[in-house]
This record gives C-alpha cells, sequence and structure tokens, in this order.
C-alpha cells in the first residue's frame, strides 16, 4: 500500500511541470523607470526625471557635493540631510518619477 501512495505522488510531482509548461505565467508588472532609490546622476541624465528633481530641489546638479553624491540615491543620502529630506517627500518624489514612462 505505501508503494502505491508513493508511486502516486512520483507520479503527480512528474506530471506536474507538464501541466505547469502549458499554463499562461500572470503578467509581470513593470517596475518603475525611476524612483528615489535611482542614483541622482542617472536621474539628472533624464529631462523628465530632471525636470521633477529641478522642480523639487532646483540646482542640485550645481551643488558642491554633487560629484560625491550623484551615484547615491536621495534616500540613500536622506540619513544625512539633517531632516532636509522626509520620508513624506520622498513619497511623494517616488510617486511623481512612476509617472515618467
Amino acid at each position: 500500500m505505501k508503494a502505491l501512495v508513493l508511486a502516486a505522488a512520483l507520479a503527480a510531482a512528474i506530471a506536474t511541470p507538464a501541466l505547469a509548461a502549458d499554463a499562461v505565467p500572470p503578467p509581470a508588472q513593470a517596475a518603475p523607470k525611476f524612483s528615489a532609490d535611482t542614483p541622482i546622476g542617472d536621474l539628472m541624465a533624464d529631462p523628465r526625471a530632471k525636470a521633477v528633481l529641478d522642480a523639487r530641489a532646483p540646482g542640485i546638479d550645481k551643488h558642491p557635493m554633487y560629484d560625491m553624491v550623484k551615484t547615491m540615491s536621495l534616500r540613500q543620502i536622506q540619513p544625512y540631510s539633517e531632516g532636509k529630506i522626509t520620508e513624506e517627500m520622498l513619497t511623494e518624489l517616488d510617486k511623481e518619477l512612476a509617472a515618467i514612462k
């Protein structure tokens, strides 16, 4: 009896991949192109993302520390902003940047 149950379980396990191969996978949701986790330099390189940043932080690319932080994201530099970059600001920025297609 145990052998019969084991054989049935193995047969089911072997058959499952074949059935799964015919199944259509759910559509993957595309990740936003830009977010508060995108490096600042990458945001500044895209005119649409730059416009969003310029509206919130005009002249960020002219800041004396820009060369040091351009490989970092705003979320990464938030802890060093002395409260000037809030989580609410980053959430709003995420929304605006996610709208860029």
